[in-house]
């Protein structure tokens, strides 16, 4: 989807927007009274350490939530016990993703959201690129099986029959949209600590893609599911379980659907943190998830259709300018993005360079309403960090490195939000991505 002089303000690593539990609720978001407090541009990022409770990652991203919460404190990570690297994948690839026909092209600058559904897939608007379906979540955090349910009828009067639900999917991939499964969130923690639980969550996340025609994958792997073990210092060959088995499903997934989309939505702690802290550090303390999902993006590179992270419920994180930049202004969203548009060097080494990404595999992710996460701007901002990056216009204080016109676009939190407050993120950001 955090500052505590580095326990308050960087172990964001649970910062997230993300994810109601596969029950969802079915009342409508109620818009928060309060507004974003937005901090002042401070001078260095705080070192991020290691606690020792479970994360408590309430963020509002429950449409029935009231207001934008404070990302809480996290954890340690538990301890992994398999290092195999090999997927042993059964099935012989079908010729495109989740038997729904051939892949559409992703937009030249595309607008991407999260739904959770409480929303009829059909009433979702045309100016969504990508649909992104959440969550899939795991029956237990280790198991690696995923599961993915329709709202019950119970909770959910309106809500779609299976075949309704496939019939809106199809419809909507018959438009050129995409329609994924986003997996994990805040609440679905996923630790693919095993070979088995790899094997599992290659089988189980197929079965999801095939039942329901879906084109792609979303990998939004919060709070506890991502961290490097001690000593895991090389974002080229990690060593640590849960990394390498993430990237082993993740290939045999790609093999087994050479057409999917492969999209990944981490929170800045697990990526653009990773500039400044990677790991526990040369001398531990530090909090083992930051910059942990470098390796997965650096494996999956050549696969990656985009890397949208959360530019939201964000504790302060360094810039390619050496200044710690804060959520909620268009210099933040430009300063992430720059990061992974230049290459950075991980843990400020000179000898450990990540190499950029590039600019049609980047985008930034922004909450779509103040009751969606913490560091809401308004679209016109939005749009301000877009040019600024895409045009070199528009700029606030923060320059990027170079133009990158060819930069993907905008990923949000969520559609449920933007629908509940008449669609307003949506109707500025669509039309005026795809008029770029």
């Amino acid at each position: 989807m955090r500052a505590r002089v580095f326990l308050s303000s960087l172990l964001l690593a649970s910062a997230v927007a993300a994810a109601p539990a596969v029950k969802r609720q079915c009342s409508a978001p109620v818009p928060s009274s309060s507004s974003t407090v937005v901090p002042t541009t401070s001078t260095e990022a705080p070192i991020p350490t290691e606690t020792s409770s479970a994360p408590e990652t309430s963020t509002t991203v429950d449409p029935g939530s009231t207001s934008a919460p404070e990302p809480s404190e996290s954890t340690s990570a538990p301890t992994s016990t398999s290092t195999s690297t090999d997927p042993e994948p059964t099935e012989s690839p079908p010729p495109s993703g989740g038997g729904g026909g051939a892949t559409p092209a992703l937009a030249k600058h595309a607008l991407f959201g999260k739904t959770i559904n409480l929303l009829l897939l059909q009433d979702v608007s045309d100016d969504w690129d990508v649909i992104n379906l959440s969550f899939g979540e795991p029956d237990t955090p280790t198991s690696g099986n995923i599961q993915f349910e329709l709202c019950p009828v119970a909770e959910c009067p309106n809500v779609e029959s299976e075949a309704d639900f496939v019939a809106a999917i199809d419809a909507k991939v018959a438009k050129g949209k995409l329609v994924q499964l986003s997996i994990g969130g805040e609440k679905g923690q996923v630790r693919l600590e095993t070979e088995a639980a790899r094997d599992k969550f290659i089988e189980s996340v197929s079965a999801i893609c095939d039942r329901y025609h879906l084109t792609g994958l979303d990998v939004d792997f919060e709070g506890q599911s991502i961290s490097l073990d001690a000593g895991d210092n090389d974002f080229t060959a990690p060593t640590t379980p849960v990394i390498v088995n993430l990237i082993a499903a993740l290939k045999a997934l790609k093999a087994k659907y050479p057409h999917f989309t492969l999209t990944m939505a981490p929170e800045t702690f697990f990526v653009q943190l990773g500039a400044t802290f990677y790991g526990s550090g040369d001398f531990g303390g530090q909090d083992p998830r930051a910059g942990s999902f470098l390796p997965v993006i650096h494996a999956m590179r050549d696969d990656l259709t985009i890397l949208h992270t959360q530019n939201y419920n964000s504790g302060p994180i360094n810039g390619l300018d050496g200044k710690a930049w804060v959520m909620g202004s268009s210099d933040f969203h430009v300063a992430m993005a720059d990061l992974l548009l230049k290459g950075f060097n991980v843990g400020g080494k000179a000898d450990k360079p990540f190499p950029p990404l590039r600019p049609d595999q980047v985008g930034i992710g922004a909450p779509s309403s103040q009751g969606a996460g913490n560091g809401f701007l308004e679209p016109t901002d939005v749009q301000a960090a877009v040019d600024c990056l895409t045009k070199g216009s528009s700029c606030g204080e923060y320059k990027p490195s170079a133009t990158y016109p060819d930069m993907r676009g905008v990923m949000t939190w969520s559609i449920n939000w933007d629908n509940f407050f008449d669609n307003a993120f949506s109707k500025s950001l669509g039309p005026y991505l795809h008029s770029s």
